[in-house]
């Protein structure tokens, strides 16, 4: 009996050993994830957002945010680390530490208590994209009609807010799209009506094809970028803000702004 009562008493300590190497192997790999991270910056963006992130025909990641974060991860002396993430996962992303912060034409606005923001570096605002032959001409027109909105973009936040419930209760439907790509190909194929979406997507979107579609002059909102990190990393957006700054002061913002747009949309100060 007193040996078989020894030999469950070895099992027990073998056991607790175990479970502590487990768990000074799991510290030693999670410390050694924030050393490693202190050498990186890691960006969470959509990869089917042109202007602002987006992969080109040969496979590489570009944009105006992209290279916005890449003269930043510079001069934090940081290596840029590009994560393509589903847009409706990006809270997952940062809260699990798969991402610094998300940047790729941000909104800060609806979401300020949710995020640790940088300073906002730009104006945006919603819109409607129609074919250009449709006779829809404003918002109004749209009553009956099939909408699309990517999933948990600032469009879709506008179009549910209380300042258009008119407008969203006028619609037939109002669908969600994983990216806009998905949304101008449902409608050129007439598959829907409208595209709500951000400005600046909507005019890169159309761009040759100006014969094609049309941005109603009728504004669902406007809005502002920024930079969002989890509420509590207030130490890296600080650092983040601080080159933005930097940036427009010595002029490379509005360098990269003209590359995109060929206007000095900064509006830090």
């Amino acid at each position: 009996m007193k040996a078989k009562k020894l030999k469950i008493s070895l099992l027990v300590v073998i056991a607790i050993l175990i479970a502590a190497l487990g768990v000074y192997s799991g510290l030693h790999n999670k410390k050694k994830v924030q050393d490693n991270k202190k050498d990186t910056f890691v960006v969470g963006f959509d990869q089917n957002f042109p202007p602002f992130g987006y992969k080109d025909k040969n496979g590489e990641f570009k944009g105006f945010d992209i290279d916005l974060a890449r003269e930043c991860a510079k001069r934090m002396n940081k290596k840029l680390v590009l994560k393509p993430i589903d847009w409706d996962s990006k809270d997952i992303e940062l809260e699990t530490g798969n991402i610094d912060c998300i940047w790729n034409g941000f909104t800060i606005n609806g979401r300020e208590k949710n995020y640790a923001w940088t300073k906002a570096y730009m104006d945006n605002s919603q819109v409607f994209v129609v074919k250009k032959d449709s006779n829809i001409n404003n918002a109004k027109d749209l009553a009956g009609k099939v909408i699309d909105v990517q999933m948990d973009s600032s469009a879709e936040t506008a179009l549910k807010d209380e300042d258009h419930k008119d407008l969203l209760k006028s619609f037939s439907k109002m669908q969600t799209v994983g990216d806009y790509n998905t949304a101008m190909m449902d409608l050129e194929s007439s598959a829907v009506d409208a595209v709500a979406m951000d400005v600046f997507v909507a005019k890169d979107q159309i761009k040759g094809r100006e014969d094609k579609f049309a941005i109603l002059k009728d504004k669902i909102s406007n809005e502002k970028y920024g930079v969002g990190f989890e509420k509590k990393n207030t130490k890296l957006r600080d650092l983040v803000e601080e080159k933005l700054i930097e940036m427009k002061k010595d002029k490379t913002f509005a360098k990269i702004s003209k590359k995109w747009f060929k206007a000095d949309v900064c509006i830090l100060k």
